[in-house]
């Protein structure tokens, strides 16, 4: 009864998966597991980037997430920076202010 249902039911989803992995495509990365040394200013940045290189030398990490982590120490180091050079600025127009 059901037998012409089934093949369009079956055709169906298989376009409806095409259409959710394009609009959501599955993770191809994974969660990554390193010990990162505390970086809490540019100069902890050399030790965190030494970090990651010995990492992918010994082979916990791949170059390609050692990159990404990279990328994510530099954007903090950014930021960092951002704030020690907001706060003189900020000092000095008040003094200009007054």
């Amino acid at each position: 009864m059901l037998g012409w249902a089934l093949p369009r039911l079956w055709s169906a989803l298989a376009a409806l998966r095409l259409c959710l992995d394009r609009i959501a495509p599955p993770r191809k990365d994974r969660p990554v597991l390193f010990e990162l040394p505390p970086v809490s200013s540019a100069a902890d940045a050399a030790n965190a980037a030494a970090a990651l290189l010995e990492a992918v030398a010994v082979g916990d990490l791949t170059p390609a997430e050692a990159s990404e982590l990279g990328k994510l120490i530099e954007a903090y180091i950014k930021a960092l920076e951002a704030t020690d050079f907001a706060e003189p600025l900020d000092k000095l127009e008040r003094m200009t202010n007054r």
